[in-house]
């Protein structure tokens, strides 16, 4: 039987599937995708994949469900965050991180975001779409070796003392750019450089693994390189460079031995580089003393070398003062044969070696002293014996033998002793003044000055004021009419027991107490005390140390000087300031012409540490400034050096003057060196130049040449006023004069114009002649001997010759240039021919005439018989000898040149002997005859001109044409 099946309906199939779409509707997305809640991940520089930890995995507890239980993507949330989550699996939910670029880690080693799960929803449209929460994720990013290490210095530098072993001597240290610990470390370093006695550790310190030698080697140079910990090397290995010292030496560095100072350059700078070596010591003081010895120069140092006196006025001393010592002279001439040291540039020393004493003149110094007074000598005197030496002494001539005054030293003591005048009151009164000083006996120079007003003596050493250690009174002197006797290094005795008898100068001389040393300077002033300015200018000298410090120094330094600043001390704390100081010292010297040699330097120094037991000491330095010989002047003279005056102006009140235009120069010598392209030329030689200065003067002397000045009738005379005012002395005696004072050569030369020599009994004089030398620096510099001959003329009475010729003019022109040699010609002397008598100028007058008579007829009848050998020569000698002929009487004789021409031909006998009789007198006539016949003459033979001219020839070679 067949059965029918029936097929449901369409909606039937439509109502089943919307009731189980409805069922599932209700169950599909319910849940959200799940994640961890924080994720830590490492990536390396160069790769891109991110490891997680716990890996990316996303859960749905929708699943399996299609859709609602897959995972379909993974959300970042941050602000430029380099990654990107990608979904691996969808049904899984497994996912991975990876980068969207490349990392740095040198830029950025870490990086935090959070990240989000979500599901696909209900539909491939994703609707209804749930997210997880938020995860948070830590990202480390892992290092690549990239960089290599590199030195932080290009190069290093130390400096170690030889002889030690240093545990460190210095560090050397290098970096990596890398960001990560391993690889941004340096974990070894190395030095390169082979066989060195160094080695370096892992921390790159160096040290030597010997010790060290500096004569062996002065210095290393080593190559070093640095590893990091991946044990990547350096690009640039660096340079290390170790100076050796040698064992340090504490003291001063850095200065020369030798300085050289050359006159007038003002300062030298002494130690210009100089510092303190203090070998790392820590110093609280310094203190050091500079020394400049000028002990062998002069009286202790360079002074100005002029007379005591002089000396005197230039420091301002009124006048008065009246010199013990002074040079030998003619008008000072009681220190002749006294010993003087010439061994200190004409510093004028005189020196006592037990035996030697002068005798001062009466006029030079009055018996009685007026009060107050004041005596100043320059004194060097060893240790002594105990018996007294004296200095000056004024004792009794005869008799008693009293001294009045005296100074002398004694066992290292100086005493002054000074009798009252007896006219005053009979009372004890101080007499004698002692002090005891070191100075005494030191065998050095030193400069003494006793002020003496009683009952006070004051007493300057070296511009020190010393107050008496003992004063002794004593009785005034009784009256007495014994003349006194005053003496420099010795006292007059009578009592031959106690005497030492001597001959000297002045006689025989009876001595006693003697002095042994040497003395310059010794002065008295009368009537008035010497000020304090004074005696400082005497003493003080001319060279010394200088020092300027400069404003960064400050009050840090303490600096103190000695009267002759030859000792300069110095003190500070801080040993940078105290280098400065030090270089900013100095040498001066301020005199025009110092003297030469050397002055040797000694710096002491003293240094204080923290800790006493370790401080260093300081060695000396020794050196010396070598003061160049200076360009010695050259004094010049020069001026009218020969005239003539008539005699009346010898007899007149104004007398003559003898240097009328006299010129003082002085000039140096200078050698130059060639410049430009010749400079360094061998075969060039250096130039000589030579170059006018000016400096003072400080004696002139006038002599006399020849015979002494007769008092009687002759003297040499200057204007005084001038003198004083000028502040200059003079001195004159039978021998000349002297002027003496410091002062300009154009004062000199005014006061040396006005020189006048005068002679009122001119009839026996023909002539004077003086000699004039200046000097500069007592002696030092002399000039040349400039040598004036003065000629008298004496004036004929007025008479009436026959011929011009014959006529002598009244007296003669005065010569305004140089004398004219006129030697090796036959001609009379200018003065001779004019000093003629008047009555036996009138006999010769007729005399002559009388010859001339005779010899002129002689001479017509010769021409007329031998015109041919007469020539007019005179016209040309007349061109070629033109000069001043006024004061002179040239005579010629032609007739001996025609007999030595003519001498075979016949003359009469008569005629001849009348030639040879008139001799030199007859010539002027037949000079003066031939003149007047030579128009009548023709042209003569070039050969007869010849033997004329050789017959009157003479030397010419200084007249003036």
């Amino acid at each position: 039987m067949n059965v029918r099946r029936c097929k449901p309906p369409a909606y039937v199939a439509w109502l089943v599937l919307g009731l189980l779409y409805g069922v599932d509707a209700d169950k599909v997305n319910k849940h959200k995708p799940w994640i961890e809640t924080t994720y830590h991940g490492i990536v390396t520089e160069n790769d891109d994949k991110v490891l997680l930890d716990p890996p990316l995995i996303a859960l749905d507890k929708d699943a399996p469900l299609r859709y609602a239980g897959e995972i379909c993507g993974f959300r970042i949330h941050g602000q430029n965050v380099p990654f990107e989550a990608v979904v691996l699996d969808k049904t899984t939910g497994e996912g991975v991180l990876r980068t969207k670029e490349k990392l740095d880690c040198e830029l950025q080693k870490e990086h935090t975001f959070t990240i989000q799960a979500y599901d696909c929803g209900e539909g491939p449209d994703g609707a209804n779409m749930k997210k997880s929460h938020k995860a948070n994720v830590h990202i480390q990013v892992n290092d690549v070796n990239e960089y290599s290490p590199v030195f932080k210095e290009k190069s290093y530098k130390a400096t170690v003392i030889e002889g030690k072993k240093y545990d460190n001597i210095l560090k050397v240290e290098a970096v990596d750019a890398d960001c990560s610990f391993q690889f941004s470390q340096i974990c070894n370093y190395e030095i390169v450089t082979p066989d060195v006695p160094f080695t370096i550790d892992k921390d790159g310190y160096i040290r030597n693994t010997e010790k060290l030698n500096h004569s062996k080697e002065r210095s290393y140079k080593l190559t070093v390189t640095a590893y990091d910990c991946g044990k990547k090397r350096a690009t640039d290995d660096v340079l290390v460079k170790i100076n050796i010292k040698p064992t340090c030496k504490p003291g001063w560095q850095d200065w020369s031995k030798r300085m050289e100072y050359e006159p007038g350059t003002g300062s030298l700078s002494l130690f210009p580089s100089m510092h303190l070596e203090t070998c790392e010591e820590p110093i609280t003081s310094i203190q050091a003393n500079i020394e400049l010895e000028t002990n062998h120069i002069g009286k202790g140092c360079d002074r100005d070398t002029y007379s005591e006196k002089s000396l005197h006025r230039l420091c301002g001393a009124s006048s008065g003062t009246v010199e013990l010592l002074p040079a030998p002279s003619s008008t000072a001439n009681w220190t002749v044969g006294l010993p003087t040291d010439n061994g200190h540039d004409s510093d004028q020393v005189f020196e006592f070696n037990g035996t030697q004493a002068i005798r001062i003149p009466e006029e030079i110094v009055t018996s009685s002293l007026k009060k107050p007074f004041t005596i100043s000598v320059w004194m060097r005197h060893g240790p002594g014996a105990r018996e007294k030496e004296t200095i000056l002494c004024s004792s009794d001539m005869t008799d008693m033998n009293r001294h009045h005054y005296s100074l002398y030293v004694h066992s290292c003591r100086l005493v002054f002793l000074f009798r009252q005048d007896p006219a005053e009151n009979e009372n004890y009164k101080p007499a004698e003044f002692h002090w005891k000083l070191d100075q005494v006996c030191d065998k050095e120079w030193h400069h003494y000055v006793l002020n003496i007003e009683f009952p006070s003596v004051a007493l300057y050493v070296d511009g020190n004021s010393y107050d008496p250690f003992l004063v002794t009174e004593d009785y005034p002197l009784h009256p007495s009419k014994i003349e006194t006797q005053l003496v420099v290094g010795a006292c007059w005795q009578e009592q031959e027991n106690e005497t030492v008898t001597e001959t000297f100068a002045g006689g025989i001389l009876r001595m006693s107490q003697f002095f042994r040393g040497n003395l310059a300077g010794l002065m008295i002033r009368s009537g008035k005390l010497e000020n304090k300015k004074v005696i400082d200018c005497l003493y003080t000298c001319k060279e010394g140390l200088d020092i300027q410090l400069p404003e960064e120094v400050g009050t840090g330094i303490k600096v103190q000087f000695n009267p002759s600043q030859s000792l300069l001390t110095m003190e500070g704390d801080d040993v940078e300031s105290f280098d400065k100081a030090m270089q900013h010292i100095s040498y001066l010297n301020s005199r025009q012409f110092p003297t030469p040699g050397i002055r040797r330097l000694k710096v002491t120094t003293t240094v204080k540490c923290f800790n006493e037991e370790t401080c260093i000491a300081v060695p000396d330095a020794e050196g010396y400034v070598m003061v160049l010989q200076p360009e010695e002047p050259k004094i010049s003279l020069s001026g009218i050096d020969h005239f003539a005056r008539a005699a009346s102006e010898f007899e007149s009140n104004e007398g003559v003057i003898l240097f009328p235009e006299l010129r003082i120069v002085s000039t140096i010598t200078r050698e130059v060196e060639p410049e430009g392209e010749g400079e360094d030329d061998p075969t060039v030689q250096e130039s000589v130049v030579s170059e006018e200065i000016m400096h003072n003067l400080d004696t002139c002397e006038v002599a006399v040449l020849g015979d002494e000045l007769n008092a009687e009738q002759e003297s040499l005379e200057v204007d005084l006023v001038l003198i004083q005012q000028k502040g200059m002395e003079m001195s004159s005696s039978n021998l000349g004069m002297i002027i003496t004072g410091v002062d300009t050569m154009d004062n000199y030369e005014q006061v040396l114009h006005l020189i006048r020599y005068r002679n009122w009994h001119t009839q026996s004089l023909f002539d004077r002649k003086f000699k004039l030398v200046c000097s500069e620096l007592n002696g030092r510099y002399i000039s040349n001997e400039f040598k004036v001959e003065v000629n008298v003329i004496h004036t004929a009475n007025p008479v009436d010759h026959p011929n011009n010729v014959m006529a002598q003019p009244e007296f003669v022109n005065p010569m305004h240039h140089g004398s004219v040699d006129l030697s090796g010609h036959n001609l009379v002397n200018a003065h001779q021919s004019s000093v003629v008598p008047s009555a036996a100028t009138i006999v010769i007058v007729v005399c002559v005439s009388f010859l001339a008579f005779m010899i002129i007829l002689g001479v017509f009848r010769i021409r007329a018989a031998h015109q041919k050998t007469v020539r007019d020569h005179e016209s040309g000698k007349e061109n070629e000898m033109d000069w001043d002929d006024s004061a002179l009487t040239i005579t010629v004789n032609p007739m001996e040149t025609y007999e030595d021409q003519h001498s075979s031909e016949e003359e009469e006998e008569e005629e001849e002997e009348e030639e040879s009789e008139d001799g030199e007198e007859e010539d002027d006539i037949t000079s003066a005859e031939s003149e007047s016949s030579e128009e009548e003459e023709g042209e003569q033979e070039d050969q007869q001109n010849v033997n004329r001219q050789q017959q009157l020839e003479w030397d010419d070679s200084t007249l003036t044409y």
